[in-house]
């Protein structure tokens, strides 16, 4: 049997990268997958009919998480064209670099916004029908860089560690209904957005991590597999770094 078998996940941000990996796997294990994009429509539709070669059903939505009353709207379609809600996958998220003597408020409250509001969206809004089932899953993405900081990411830093504060309260509240929240928390993933980064750069960081390699976005999302599946069952409140020993 597969490890999401009949289950149905919701995937935020998951027309690339970490997010479409994750989608991915989750099809492959069987879940039915909802997910939302920000970008062209045919791109959606495109990894809608992709999914969907797994055998399950998949769609794609067109939604802004960091939008309160959309994030809600979206969670009432989900159940409706799903009939369930079993795993959260907040994924969403971007980054506005900048020295903090140089960033502007606009790069702070988009961050900000996009990155952790976004969370308390989507959470506040599926854990109504969680609660109703008594049962879930909630797994949001953080970083490595909110567990240690970093230079230049001020905003992102403090979004992801907004987002494990978040993900811990949010398991000490919610454990007595059977509904479960834990964080991700990657290191250094090769993406498209990694692609753009300097040769020499990409080795200094690689010859700094004890598995001396990148990570891939299939090894984030196989850790996500493990935290929406029973296999997890008595685990919540827990930040899973997948770094390659990067903050051992």
């Amino acid at each position: 049997m597969k490890l999401l078998e009949n289950k149905v996940a919701l995937v935020t941000g998951a027309s690339r990268g970490i997010g479409r990996a994750i989608a991915l796997r989750f099809a492959q294990e069987g879940a039915h997958v909802a997910f939302t994009f920000l970008s062209s429509i045919e791109k959606g539709q495109a990894l809608a009919a992709e999914l969907e070669q797994f055998g399950v059903k998949a769609k794609g939505y067109r939604s802004d998480a960091s939008d309160f009353k959309a994030a809600d709207d979206l969670v009432i379609e989900v159940i409706k064209d799903f009939g369930q809600l079993d795993v959260l996958v907040n994924n969403a998220g971007v980054t506005r670099d900048g020295l903090l003597m140089r960033m502007s408020e606009e790069q702070w409250d988009t961050v900000i916004n996009i990155n952790l509001k976004s969370v308390f969206n989507l959470t506040k809004a599926a854990t109504k029908s969680m609660m109703r089932a008594k049962s879930g899953s909630i797994i949001n993405i953080t970083s490595v860089v909110g567990i240690r900081g970093n230079a230049g990411q001020a905003n992102y830093a403090a979004s992801k560690a907004g987002i494990i504060g978040f993900t811990k309260s949010v398991a000490l509240e919610l454990g007595s209904r059977n509904i479960r929240s834990n964080a991700v928390a990657p290191g250094f993933i090769e993406t498209e957005m990694t692609d753009a980064l300097d040769e020499k750069a990409l080795n200094e960081w690689k010859q700094s991590i004890p598995l001396k390699r990148g990570g891939q976005a299939d090894e984030v999302a196989d850790a996500c597999v493990f935290l929406g599946s029973d296999m997890s069952r008595y685990i919540t409140g827990q930040v899973l770094q997948v770094d390659g020993g990067m903050l051992t």
